[in-house]
């Protein structure tokens, strides 16, 4: 980070006051950057809510696209929040807030998931907790209004996307589900809690028990009834959604059949790669010698969560010495558990002061209590360091001459999944993945990856099978996956779910790593002997999050 500030231009400021806008307008997201004041309240989740931010969204962009940049910074801020402005407003015509459920990011989970991220230290914090408890009912009946609204427009989501989401909800409503043990477990570090905030919290508590019970009934009495019978959204959306992950506008048809050429390649990959934990082995066999081996397996989430902290603190001690510069405030990462059984892993970000450190989450799904080292050491470096901590930190930590859009809003899951999964390999190139087995662990998230790609354009695009045997459609997307993923069962039900109900996201990894490489190559053969890997890293990441096409511009620039 440079010792001096740049100053503040017009454009800077048009960013920062659309910071405050969507902190304001979004709560939950302020909660995610560390913008505590709004922690009591929720969005309106209405119709009338998502007019309002169309309406904030309009006159952001009308004032954006009247300033001048003044600098290549200025630039980039332009062009980037433009472009994530121009989509809002084109997945609002699209109308996909009236359908907007799924399994994993849509308000039926953000709603809950943002007391993950709350302070709970004192007394004070609890008292915040509770409040935003209560305000929690109205959110949920202003989220139920807009999907009542889609319904009367005939704009609805799929089947399959309600009924999962049913099954989250009982979940978080049971005896033993998320409310009813986090009041009982709230206590601030030092001291009790008051006896009336207790009972507030229970009673708040129980009301937000409550009310998700009444999403479910409105779910499965309205909803269900009249949803999509098919999971793909079709060509003009799903092109939408791709751009919306990946900040870049591609052609999905040769990038579908570049998946199944990439999800080849990894197979005879993976193939190598058993022949050297056993001579002549299939991938089938290796992975079931790795599976018998004690030495390589952890069991139950305290042994997973140490093994993870362990881990990520020796990557950042190691790298930091030699491969990176990594300023004190990112090298603290903390690995986490999430309170949750939904599936996934995933990281959020510090706050803008590092109070909150950067995390990593894994939400283990019921049942799972066996993990494999071997198997998830890449998944460390993907969410930790040199992944997604050292890319999103080091933006945050770039005050000097990022706005704080670029440092804690910008960005897409293409240019953060993709240097994520760019992270993994670099990580093989430096000797961290010298052993087969991790080496063979990272090759099978790269294959569920490059099957992803095949899979979710396939589905959505209505895509011939592979196989010959008629179109791509849900069930044989779960069975296209057991194929080529060696995981839980649970965990391919819950990732295909993601895939049906979150189109174009799932994509945007291994698309992402495509693009990061094609950018690399393209610098590589521009500067020719003055390349400096190192040095486009580094300069590539001081962008921060932006979209691809940015990012492509930006260092053609």
């Amino acid at each position: 980070m440079s010792d001096s500030l740049r100053a503040s231009t017009p454009i800077d400021e048009i960013a920062d006051r659309w910071v405050d806008t969507v902190a304001e307008l979004d709560p939950s997201l302020a909660t995610y950057i560390g913008r505590n004041e709004f922690n009591d309240r929720y969005a309106d989740f209405s119709p009338a809510g998502q007019e309002h931010l169309i309406e904030a969204t309009r006159a952001t962009l009308a004032a954006l696209e009247a300033a001048t940049p003044v600098d290549a910074v200025d630039a980039v801020t332009q062009e980037d929040l433009t472009r994530e402005l121009r989509l809002a407003l084109d997945l609002h015509e699209a109308q996909w807030h009236l359908r907007d459920l799924n399994v994993i990011a849509s308000p039926a989970q953000d709603i809950r998931s943002v007391f993950d991220l709350m302070p709970t230290d004192t007394v004070d914090d609890w008292t915040v907790v509770s409040t935003r408890l209560k305000a929690l009912p109205a959110a949920v009946d202003g989220y139920i209004a807009t999907l009542r609204e889609g319904i009367s427009r005939g704009v609805v989501p799929a089947r399959r996307q309600v009924a999962e989401v049913v099954t989250q909800i009982a979940r978080y409503t049971n005896e033993t589900g998320f409310f009813a043990e986090f009041a009982v477990e709230a206590a601030p570090e030092e001291g009790q809690l008051p006896a009336s905030l207790a009972r507030d919290l229970s009673d708040n508590a129980n009301a937000a028990r409550v009310a998700y019970d009444r999403l479910a009934d409105f779910l499965s009495g309205e909803l269900a009834p009249v949803a999509g019978e098919g999971d793909a959204v079709g060509r003009e959306l799903y092109a939408l959604h791709s751009r919306r992950f990946l900040g870049a506008t591609i052609d999905l048809d040769e990038t579908y059949e570049w998946g199944v050429e990439e999800l080849a390649r990894m197979v005879a990959e993976q193939e190598e790669i058993a022949h050297e934990i056993k001579a002549g082995a299939s991938v089938e066999e290796a992975v079931a010698i790795l599976e018998q081996d004690p030495s390589r397996k952890l069991v139950g989430t305290e042994a997973l969560q140490r093994w993870m902290q362990e881990t990520s603190d020796h990557a950042v001690a190691e790298l930091g010495k030699t491969h990176f510069d990594i300023p004190e405030p990112i090298r603290r990462l903390e690995c986490m558990i999430a309170p949750t059984k939904e599936g996934g892993i995933y990281y959020t970000g510090p706050t803008d002061d590092f109070s909150r450190p950067g995390r990593m989450w894994w939400s283990v799904p019921e049942g799972v209590e066996d993990f494999d080292t071997w198997r998830e050491l890449t998944t460390v470096y993907h969410e930790g360091v040199p992944g997604h901590h050292l890319q999103i930190a080091q933006a945050v930590y770039n005050r000097a001459e990022l706005n704080s859009w670029r440092r804690l809003l910008a960005g897409t899951s293409g240019h953060a999944e993709g240097w994520a999964l760019y992270a993994e390999r670099l990580m093989q190139q430096l000797g961290y993945l010298d052993d087969p087995a991790d080496r063979l662990g990272m090759l099978d998230g790269q294959r569920m990856r490059a099957a992803r790609v095949v899979l979710d354009i396939g589905v959505h695009l209505g895509k011939p099978r592979p196989d010959g045997r008629g179109t791509w459609d849900g069930d044989y997307a779960l069975e296209f996956m057991r194929h080529n993923v060696n995981m839980s069962d649970e965990f391919i039900r819950f990732e295909v779910n993601r895939y049906l109900g979150w189109p174009g996201q799932a994509p945007s990894y291994k698309v992402g790593q495509r693009i990061w490489e094609q950018l690399r190559d393209d610098v590589k053969d521009r500067e020719g002997v003055e390349f400096s890997i190192k040095a486009f890293h580094k300069r590539a990441l001081e962008l921060g999050g932006v979209g691809l096409d940015t990012l492509r511009s930006a260092l053609v620039r």
